[in-house]
């Protein structure tokens, strides 16, 4: 199970939204390049201010609203004719910066191993790969969880929810992040054995 299935109803309420900004003259890379600009200033912003609390708050707010970016990128490229190769790198390639951008300040948080933080950034970069490498084996792209794009997402804008409140970090931020490597680690397993069944 993933977060990501729930996304046809995601794009359905998005719709007028994609129609409205395709009439105003609208590109699926034009949005796809804002959203990775954004998500490196928020996440600059964040690690400017780190150690402070409050500037985590951005994250959760960014990252529902990158969510909402990101399905409107692919509205726009595959139903109105927009799709193209540099489209493809884009999507993948702005993705795994902007992801990585956004969780790595976390890191600077105290009590918070870098370690951690910095393994989950990997681990994050080698399930898209996964994912990816499931076009060059005669499969499609896989999206399969447990800690897809969007789970991870809803993840980490929890926890800047729970940061931006003020809670103390410590040791239980750094179980989290060790569930979230265990899980990444099923995710990549999950996308290379279906990978290979679907081939």
């Amino acid at each position: 199970m993933s977060i990501y299935s729930l996304k046809p109803r995601f794009q359905n309420l998005l719709r007028p939204l994609v129609v409205w900004l395709h009439a105003r003259g609208a590109t699926a890379n034009q949005v796809t390049l804002a959203a990775a600009a954004v998500s490196l200033l928020v996440a600059l912003l964040v690690a400017w201010n780190a150690p402070l609390a409050w500037p985590f708050l951005l994250i959760p707010v960014w990252v529902f609203l990158r969510m909402a970016l990101n399905a409107i990128d692919g509205m726009l490229a595959r139903e109105f004719g927009q799709q193209s190769r540099l489209g493809a790198y884009l999507n993948e390639m702005c993705d795994v910066v902007a992801d990585s951008a956004l969780y790595l300040p976390f890191a600077l948080l105290p009590g918070v191993s870098p370690l951690l933080v910095v393994c989950v950034v990997l681990m994050a970069v080698f399930s898209e790969y996964a994912g990816v490498l499931g076009l060059m084996v005669g499969a499609s792209r896989r999206y399969d969880g447990p800690m897809g794009k969007s789970d991870r997402a809803a993840v980490f804008g929890l926890l800047g929810v729970i940061v931006g409140c003020g809670a103390p970090t410590g040791v239980w931020f750094n179980v989290v992040l060790a569930a979230v490597l265990a899980l990444l680690a099923r995710t990549i397993y999950n996308r290379i054995r279906r990978g290979l069944a679907q081939s």
